[in-house]
């Protein structure tokens, strides 16, 4: 007799027998399949059962259905099952226990029963009895007085205290596997041969009923479609709870149908397996059924999510990059071991690029303090400061006006409007005003599902965002932090405590953060949406008193844009203009001398230190380069640095005259694409050729000129955002053109003493003129020929006709005149390199 396992199973004697349980545990297992702790007798899969006074009962209710994850432990973790399960499984914890069961139940004594053994089911959270009995005694009635006694008991594992333990008699050859096949409600019944070579019979949805609902509630039975090749033939049953399928797979497994049960006449046997259930997807079904609900609803949650979850995130981020709070270099403490250790580390006390500026704002003087003056002031307009690239508009503005400035924000727009593709503007935007985490590359992402679900609906589901809508989020964010750091400062105990947010920062004009929108109009276009949005951006923080708006431009028309957005404003501006000779002589002078501080400290103080611009004879010839060369600041820079490396002044100037030749033929004349120019190489040289000859040309005589003639003042308009000129405008109109920089003038006089130059773009202005003489001279002889045709010729003809002679030949006169010309160019192109 077998052995009692290490189940929690202890020795026992009923009727002076020994009773011995035991268990086998699988001696192997895969990492692909695990056992389940049981694999029949030797290991075959099977409960044998040889005499006639032997018999299986199946327990359910033994284990937890719920441990079933523990199949998936590792292979030493499910040694350990067992143990864990026998302090599980002690009489004191659980009263779960088959054996106990049994040995507390009348019948034992009656049958004689004695324990064989006992298979535990993990996975099925049941337990196979293997029971001897008296043989006088029918198994069936053992197994309606064990059911009877646990009515009675009513016996409710500890991990399910709402459904009782059951026991049945196992009446087929139940498969005793260790695979991982977790049990499910569905049972796929086959019918198979009873013995080799005869027929099954395939047992009717009544037959099934009657074999399986003694072991518990169907829901439903699916025969197999008559039309289906499928074999063997099969059922599927469909039980209301998991238990109850697991009880009566194990009991019914392997039984044989006789003739009279409707087996047919060889007799049928049923093979039970577990059929995966495939679960109701009525939501998803419905989901997927309405998308053009679903879309908009989904559009709205993922809305909902990101304004509640990212936008207080991208708020606190343009927030510190306005205060600098997450900067190194304005942290206190790192500014305290910098100034300690400034005189130690640092070798130079001045930067080159901000040599000789002082200069500059001594004369500037006024500028600056008009701007700290307005910026004092409640007016709710713009400050805008105008003035040619290279004027110094941004130095002036960030660095000394807005020197003592706490909260300042610099937007570049030139980066901005020089991105490639509706992402890269989204990042360019957002890096300007450190607002982040920005998703650029969901734009096109976006774009491509909104695509996708238009073909789906039929209409767009909004996914995708314009460039406009995605630059206002960034521009509304900022906005609210710009509104939350001005009132950063107020305090409850202030005199003004009583007054809204409105109202406190149109009383306190000096608390409002600074915007600067540098670069305005850059490479600008009609109907450009970055600077139409930036401007109505700036325009509601000026009017709801949220900050104070500095744009600066190099562009003249910026009253055109920025009058869209604050129609009703007087603007206030200031014109940055080059500087003045005696300032320009006194900047390069200064940049000279910026290096020569710290030689002055180890000279001889008992002798006469000179500066470097002192020593040098050459600067003599300063007031003749700087009248030349003009007072832009980036070319006096350039100026002064030539000087430093050892040049002469004049030979300086020559060089930057000769190189700002080389620039204007490049970018005016012969450099650019033809289709990507908005101007004639004629229509630029003869500008070039006119300004070489006077510094101003008045704008409409200008614009009377015949190579003017198609578009001359958008032509104009092109040339001057290109800075080969400046449009001066006086009463708000156009007045007089003059040279883009002032080097440029220097620079056209040496255009046009070039020869070969002069002689090849005259000839096409030449032969271009001629031709339009040309078209005029058909145009007279049509209308001639016109008036001959007529029958008669009247009086009042004779006028127009003695005009007609007139214009024909006063174009004729001209295009002789153009020919001696063309003449005289094309021998000047053949004599000269």
């Amino acid at each position: 007799m077998h052995g009692i396992t290490k189940f929690g199973l202890q020795p026992l004697r009923v009727g002076g027998a020994g009773v011995i349980a035991r268990r086998h545990i699988a001696s192997s297992a895969t990492r692909h399949a695990k056992s389940t702790l049981e694999a029949g007798e030797n290991k075959s899969g099977h409960i044998s059962v040889s005499a006639k006074n032997e018999a299986v009962l199946f327990f359910d209710n033994v284990f937890p259905l719920k441990l079933q994850w523990l199949l998936r432990l590792p292979f030493q973790a499910e040694k350990r099952i067992p143990e864990l399960m026998k302090r599980l499984k002690r009489p004191t914890i659980a009263a779960a226990d088959p054996v106990h069961i049994l040995h507390r139940c009348p019948i034992v004594n009656k049958a004689q029963i004695s324990i064989e053994e006992v298979l535990p089911r993990l996975k099925e959270g049941g337990a196979f009895v293997k029971i001897r009995h008296d043989p006088a005694i029918d198994s069936s009635s053992i197994e309606t007085e064990i059911r009877n006694h646990l009515k009675t008991v009513r016996i409710k594992p500890w991990w399910n205290p709402f459904q009782r333990m059951r026991a049945r008699l196992v009446r087929g050859r139940p498969w005793v596997e260790d695979l991982y096949r977790l049990p499910s409600s569905r049972l796929k019944v086959e019918f198979l041969p009873a013995a080799p070579g005869t027929e099954p019979a395939e047992l009717s949805p009544e037959q099934l009923y009657s074999f399986f609902r003694p072991y518990g509630k169907l829901k439903d039975i699916a025969a197999q479609p008559q039309d289906s090749k499928i074999v063997p033939r099969y059922a599927n049953l469909d039980f209301t709870m998991v238990q109850k399928a697991i009880m009566a797979k194990n009991c019914l497994h392997g039984i044989k149908v006789s003739e009279a049960q409707g087996g047919g006449v060889a007799g049928t046997m049923l093979r039970l397996t577990y059929e995966p259930k495939v679960k109701a997807r009525y939501f998803r079904d419905w989901i997927f059924g309405h998308p053009r609900i679903l879309i908009p609803v989904l559009i709205a949650i993922i809305g909902a999510f990101t304004v509640a979850v990212f936008d207080p995130i991208r708020t606190f981020f343009v927030k510190a990059h306005i205060t600098k709070s997450l900067s190194l270099g304005h942290n206190k403490i790192y500014q305290w071991f910098k100034a300690q250790t400034m005189d130690i580390l640092s070798f130079r006390r001045d930067d080159d690029d901000d040599a000789g500026m002082d200069v500059v704002w001594d004369d500037r003087k006024d500028n600056i303090e008009q701007i700290r003056t307005w910026l004092m002031d409640t007016a709710d307009t713009f400050i805008i400061v105008q003035g040619p690239r290279g004027s110094g508009k941004k130095e002036l503005v960030v660095d000394q006006a807005l020197m003592y400035q706490k909260h300042k924000l610099v937007i570049d727009c030139k980066p901005i409007q020089e991105a490639r593709g509706d992402s890269a503007t989204i990042a360019a935007t957002a890096a300007q005003v450190g607002y982040r985490p920005v998703f650029s590359w969901m734009h096109s992402i976006s774009g491509m599902l909104d695509l996708a679900a238009q073909g789906a609906t039929g209409v767009k589901a909004g996914f995708s965002e314009t460039v406009e809508t995605q630059l206002a989020k960034i521009l509304n964010n900022t906005a609210t932090a710009l509104k939350s750091i001005a009132l950063d400062n107020r305090k409850k105990d202030d005199k003004d405590a009583h007054l809204s947010d409105d109202e406190w920062l149109e009383v306190h004009p000096e608390r409002r953060p600074v915007v600067v929108v540098d670069n305005f109009l850059h490479k600008s276009s009609d109907g450009d949406v970055v600077y139409e949005k930036i401007s109505d951006w700036a325009a509601g923080l000026t009017t709801a008193n949220l900050a104070h708006i500095i744009f600066l431009t190099n562009d003249f028309s910026f009253t055109k844009s920025l009058s869209k957005a604050l129609p009703d404003r007087v603007f206030r501006h200031i014109s940055l203009s080059d500087c003045t000779p005696e300032v320009a002589k006194r900047y390069v002078i200064s940049h000279i001398d910026a290096e020569d501080e710290a030689d002055a400290d180890k000279a001889d103080p008992n002798q006469k230190h000179l500066t470097p611009s002192q020593r040098r004879e050459d600067l003599i010839e300063l007031d003749d380069c700087i009248t030349a060369l003009g007072g832009r600041l980036t070319d006096l820079e350039f100026f002064a640095r030539r000087i430093k490396t050892g040049e002469t002044p004049k030979k300086a100037v020559a060089e930057i005259i000769n190189q700002s030749a080389s620039e204007i033929q490049k970018m005016y004349l012969f450099g650019q694409d033809e289709t990507n120019r908005r101007w004639t190489p004629e229509q630029a040289w003869l500008l070039i050729k006119q300004l070489a000859a006077a510094e101003t040309l008045r704008y409409h005589a200008v614009l009377l000129n015949d190579t003017f003639k198609a578009g001359g003042e958008k032509v104009l308009q092109a040339l001057e955002q290109a800075e080969l000129i400046t449009i001066v405008t006086s009463a708000g109109r156009p007045h007089s053109i003059k040279p883009g920089k002032p080097v440029y003038q220097p620079a056209f006089r040496r255009l046009a003493e070039d020869r070969v130059l002069r002689a090849r773009l005259d000839l096409a202005i030449l032969k271009e003129q001629s031709k339009l003489e040309s078209a005029d001279i058909d145009k007279y002889e049509n209308e001639l020929k016109l008036l001959a045709e007529l029958p008669k010729q009247p009086a009042e003809v004779t006028p127009r006709v003695r005009w007609l002679l007139n214009k024909m030949m006063a174009s004729q006169a001209k295009i002789e005149g153009f020919e001696r010309e063309i003449a005289a160019c094309k021998d000047v192109l053949r004599k000269e390199f």
